[in-house]
């Protein structure tokens, strides 16, 4: 249980937001191009900490 995989984006995700941004489809390399980035883009930490205190019940 401790390597389940709690979320996680596919190559359809990304092309989703490219027909809706941009209107085409991405070529591979910009698929290429945008798998480098994206894991810099997402700030995992914050969004487990503070999903973590809105879901905790404070004392």
């Amino acid at each position: 249980m401790a390597n389940e995989l709690i979320y996680s984006l596919n190559e359809e995700d990304a092309q989703t937001v490219a027909m809706e941004v941009l209107d085409r489809g991405l070529s591979s390399d910009e698929m290429s191009a945008l798998k480098d980035k994206i894991a810099e883009k997402i700030n995992w930490f914050d969004a487990i900490s503070n999903t973590l205190l809105e879901i905790m019940p404070s004392d």
